[in-house]
C-alpha cells in the first residue's frame, strides 16, 4: 500500500476586539477536515522529546495554544523543522509524516485537533518502516 504525505502551515483567522480574541475552526474554512478528536499535551520537560512515529492517514492539526514547540517532520524525502509558537497559526500533518516535538516551553501547552478517533493500527512507530511506506510512496511515479 501507498501512503501519501503532506505538510502545511495555517494561519487562522483572528476575531477580536477590546475584550480579548478568539479563533474559530470551522471545517471548510480554516479546517480541512472535521475533527473526531481532541488531545492537548501540557507539563512537558524541556529536555524531553515526543511523537517518533507517523500516521497512514490520520490528519492532524497541530497548536501551540500557550507557550512553544519544535516539530521536526520528514515526508516524501524531506526533512523540515517547525516553530509553533502563536495560537494564531497551525501546522497540518496529514497522513505518513514522521514527526518528533522537542524543544517545548516550560508554558507550552500543544493541542491536536484530529481527522478521526484513536486507532493504533493507524500507527507506524518504527523508523525503518516510515522509510520502507515512504520508498513505495516515492518509487510509484
Amino acid at each position: 500500500m501507498i501512503y501519501e504525505a503532506n505538510v502545511d502551515e495555517i494561519d487562522f483567522s483572528i476575531k477580536g476586539d477590546a475584550r480579548g480574541y478568539l479563533v474559530p475552526f470551522e471545517d471548510g474554512v480554516n479546517m480541512p477536515f472535521a475533527p473526531k478528536r481532541f488531545y492537548y499535551l501540557y507539563g512537558t520537560d524541556t529536555e524531553i522529546q515526543r511523537g517518533f512515529h507517523a500516521h497512514k492517514e490520520l490528519k492532524q492539526l497541530l497548536i501551540a495554544t500557550s507557550g512553544s514547540v519544535r516539530i521536526q517532520c520528514e515526508w516524501n524525502g524531506l526533512k523540515k523543522k517547525f516553530l509553533l509558537d502563536s495560537p494564531t497559526k497551525g501546522l497540518l500533518l496529514e497522513g505518513m509524516v514522521w514527526h518528533v516535538m522537542d524543544k517545548f516551553s516550560p508554558d507550552c501547552i500543544l493541542s491536536v485537533l484530529a481527522s478521526d478517533i484513536y486507532n493504533e493500527a493507524d500507527y507506524v512507530r518504527n523508523y525503518d518502516d516510515f522509510k520502507k511506506y515512504e520508498a513505495e510512496y516515492l518509487n510509484s511515479f
